[in-house]
């Protein structure tokens, strides 16, 4: 059966009230046009189960997509240390759940309003509104960060500082197209390449 995220029932009772409306009070074959969108939903908010790797020092994807960037950064706003960037941009067609790359505890968290460029542009992950949050682990801090898209205008982060993550646990989503960035520790061994597809809580980006 397929697992729906709590925050898509709104969306889809909208859709299925609107179908019967439609169906009653204007022609029945307009129906299929409301279904569409309601399948739609259904389908953008699916909630997979995930096997989540256990071996030991490594970094999971905390999203589905597609890597479009990897390189080499000095984060200097929270962790204040040179690190690996990697960008995952998630279509509208992937799941949208966020997962936690690693074990660890939630030390910082940070909302910021902003622009809704193309979440694939690099510009948005400076410019368009995202949550940060800053997971310490066994191997040091790692940055995640939420940036909401051109349609993306919801971000939804359900973890508060000093809470404790396991890695692939969910923390949170990003509604309708987006983007995430995360940033590992410098002496990673990158395990994915731009381009890759990768599933959240279970493809391996990196590993100590």
């Amino acid at each position: 059966m397929l697992k729906i995220a709590p925050d898509g029932y709104p969306f889809i009772l909208i859709f299925v009230l609107l179908s019967i409306l439609v169906f009653i009070f204007a022609k029945p074959w307009l129906t299929i046009f409301p279904l569409i969108v309601t399948m739609f939903m259904c389908l953008f908010f699916r909630d997979p189960e995930r096997d989540v790797p256990s071996n030991k020092g490594i970094f999971v994807s905390p999203a589905d997509g597609k890597v479009i960037l990897i390189r080499d950064v000095y984060e200097k706003d929270y962790l204040k240390a040179e690190s690996k960037e990697i960008s995952i941009f998630m279509s509208l067609f992937n799941v949208h759940i966020n997962r936690s790359p690693c074990d660890g505890k939630v030390t910082f968290i940070k909302h910021s309003a902003g622009k809704f460029f193309v979440a694939h542009k690099d510009i948005a992950s400076l410019e368009n509104e995202n949550n940060v949050i800053v997971i310490e682990g066994e191997y040091g801090k790692i940055l995640v960060r939420q940036v909401a898209g051109f349609i993306a205008r919801r971000i939804v982060c359900r973890v508060k500082t000093g809470d404790v993550l396991r890695r692939g646990e969910r923390y949170g989503m990003i509604k309708f197209g987006s983007r995430l960035d995360i940033y590992l520790p410098n002496a990673i061994k990158i395990k994915v390449k731009v381009g890759d597809k990768v599933r959240a809580g279970e493809t391996i980006l990196g590993e100590i």
